[in-house]
């Protein structure tokens, strides 16, 4: 999540930024779906390992506790677990010079494929904590000289670390009932809202752990009078950035009764990374309807319409303006969503529809994303 080239990466997690739980928390109750990672109400990591919490419980409770209850307390924070892998894939091939197609004579292009791998943990049904890391591939083609450069890049990159918290949470419409079955005697139950409005707020940290050998190029880049111009340069290839940088959103989201809107933003604040290097600040935004067609306990089918967009302005190289980094994108396409018991997943397409760039660039003639997300 570097600059444009991980448009893939950057608006997968802006869409994403969602939890997944065995309980619907207040948010999932109020929009009527279950949410999978941060494209907007997050998570942190499940991995620590679950003997020391039997340990501890038996020490506080002087070994009363029998194994049987020790199973359940780690049964029951393991329910405030969940871990999602999400793909998103973005094909550059086409050369623009200021906004404007130009001839792409060496067949220059670059293919991005990022793999998020997220691990969440659900404090409380308001407030979650959430690692995403993700691993990159790259393959490339671009003119270096008058000679054709080929290669890939791949490997870790930064991992971000996000709070998210549901600040309001509003429903209107729901009904109470006494359900008189049980002999113990009557108890109440409360039907789904009609409407209902959420607003959650995010903050987090990306941290420079991706290599960023390929920001080195900045230093001896220089153009070959008569031979085709590259676009393609370290800063879109490297896997970091070296810097560590604030991550800070919002979502509001809106459902009446099948139908719902989405909306979020998302700005990264961004510090002066490795080699003297700093990318431009950036702000990415999305949102769009949708319609549950299935939605019953544990299973549920919707299609949403999904506007995706992102500005980002000049990055700098030991202090001076780097021209060929500046962009802002829209893009469109449907988003479908699905759940059915323990798994949770998404699949959708983005095609540009406003591309203007700075200098000469290559952008993307399409965008392919998809998760698959599992709780406890």
């Amino acid at each position: 999540m570097h600059n444009h080239k991980d448009l893939a990466t950057t608006t997968r997690w802006a869409e994403s930024q969602s939890a997944v739980g065995s309980q619907k928390t207040d948010f999932e109750l109020a929009c009527g779906r279950k949410r999978k990672n941060p494209t907007l109400f997050n998570n942190l990591l499940g991995s620590m390992p679950r003997a020391p919490f039997a340990l501890i419980a038996c020490i506080a409770l002087l070994c009363v506790v029998t194994g049987a209850r020790a199973g359940a307390a780690r049964s029951a924070w393991l329910e405030q677990v969940y871990f999602e892998v999400a793909e998103g894939f973005v094909h550059y091939g086409t050369l623009q010079l200021e906004g404007e197609e130009v001839p792409n004579s060496t067949g220059q292009y670059l293919d991005s494929s990022t793999t998020q791998i997220v691990a969440g943990y659900r404090v409380s049904p308001r407030l979650a904590l959430q690692l995403n890391v993700p691993l990159i591939y790259r393959s490339f083609e671009r003119p270096e000289g008058f000679a054709i450069d080929r290669g890939t890049e791949s490997g870790l990159g930064d991992v971000s670390l996000v709070v998210d918290a549901v600040v309001f949470l509003r429903e209107w419409g729901g009904r109470r009932t006494a359900d008189m079955s049980e002999s113990k005697g009557p108890r109440l139950e409360r039907d789904e809202s009609r409407l209902a409005l959420a607003l959650s707020l995010l903050g987090g940290v990306k941290f420079p752990s991706g290599e960023t050998s390929r920001l080195k190029e900045e230093f001896i880049e220089s153009e070959i009078p008569g031979a085709p111009e590259s676009g393609i340069h370290g800063h879109d290839l490297t896997l970091g950035s070296g810097s560590l940088d604030g991550i800070f959103g919002a979502q509001v989201a809106l459902r009446y009764r099948g139908f719902f809107f989405e909306a979020g933003t998302f700005y990264r604040m961004r510090s002066e990374g490795a080699h003297q290097y700093e990318y431009a600040d950036d702000v990415t935004w999305f949102g769009g309807p949708g319609l549950h067609f299935v939605r019953n306990l544990g299973t549920q089918l919707s299609l949403q319409f999904l506007i995706s967009a992102e500005h980002k302005g000049r990055d700098r190289f030991r202090g001076e303006a780097v021209e060929d980094t500046a962009i802002t994108s829209v893009l469109l396409g449907p988003r479908m969503l699905f759940s059915l018991g323990k798994w949770s997943g998404e699949i959708g397409v983005g095609l540009p529809v406003v591309l203007d760039n700075s200098a000469l660039q290559v952008v993307p003639d399409y965008r392919l994303h998809g998760a698959l997300s599992m709780h406890f």
